[in-house]
């Protein structure tokens, strides 16, 4: 729920409010709401804009009136069309017992526009590619299974602990089949 004297609405690519239960992106506005990034108005005019705070944060809302946040808008990955918020794939990755840690990414891809990457760290030196995509298939959508499955030894982080997406992207683009 929003707190009290912040204005809270979520929407579509269009700049439309969306409907309860679809996914849009968090717009907020309030007296606690930043005036802008130091000495760089470029990055201030896109996150500010109308007043409003544009968070790249994907969240859908219910009909009470609590708000879901289901991923980043700059990791959702577009798949055929499909929608792919790689948060949920990761999710269900953490269940498996042998899976200590992992991340999904989407990689370009001429036919499909992207194709779903999971990069994992097991403890199971005999989980394969293909336990992974079976494990899913049971719980996602089949556009949802990841394409492909990489196990790595470590997942790279931030020094605060936060994983770096974007040296997954560059980790082994050349590697993984086309």
């Amino acid at each position: 729920m929003p707190l009290p004297g912040i204005d809270l609405k979520l929407i579509d690519p269009e700049g439309n409010e969306v409907a309860n239960h679809e996914v849009g992106e968090i717009l907020f506005r309030g007296p606690n709401m930043m005036k802008g990034y130091y000495k760089k108005p470029d990055e201030t005019a896109n996150t500010i804009r109308d007043g409003w705070l544009y968070t790249g944060d994907m969240a859908y809302r219910d009909e009470e009136g609590y708000h879901f946040i289901v991923d980043r808008k700059k990791d959702i990955i577009i798949r055929g069309g499909f929608n792919i918020y790689p948060r949920e794939i990761e999710e269900l990755l953490y269940q498996h017992t042998a899976i200590v840690e992992c991340s999904v990414i989407g990689r370009p891809d001429p036919f499909f526009g992207e194709k779903t990457v999971a990069y994992v760290v097991s403890k199971d030196t005999d989980l394969t590619e293909e336990d992974i995509r079976d494990y899913c298939k049971v719980k996602l959508a089949e556009y949802k299974v990841p394409d492909y499955v990489s196990f790595i030894e470590e997942i790279p982080k931030s020094g605060t602990g936060k994983i770096l997406k974007t040296a997954l992207k560059n980790l082994d683009k050349n590697a993984l089949p086309k």
